[in-house]
């Protein structure tokens, strides 16, 4: 089976914080969209190159502050999530 391809390809994620940020921020988070929401969080959203990409998204989040609420794959269906 050749999923070398699959590797090569940045994956969707979707990071959510507590705390509203502007689009100014998306350079600092590595040119994710930064979409505020109505309930106070914002979703920072966009392609992660690898493993070591994500934590360093995490640690942008960390550096700043902010609640980390969740992340998830934007390519993956709920189930797979939680297995």
């Amino acid at each position: 089976m050749n999923t070398r391809g699959k590797q090569d390809t940045p994956t969707i994620y979707e990071i959510r914080v507590k705390g509203v940020l502007d689009a100014s921020w998306s350079d600092w988070f590595d040119g994710m969209t930064i979409a505020p929401q109505a309930d106070g969080t914002t979703l920072l959203t966009g392609p992660v190159r690898d493993q070591a990409a994500l934590h360093g998204l995490l640690a942008k989040v960390r550096d700043l502050g902010l609640r980390l609420l969740s992340v998830n794959r934007a390519d993956e269906s709920p189930a797979e999530q939680e297995g």
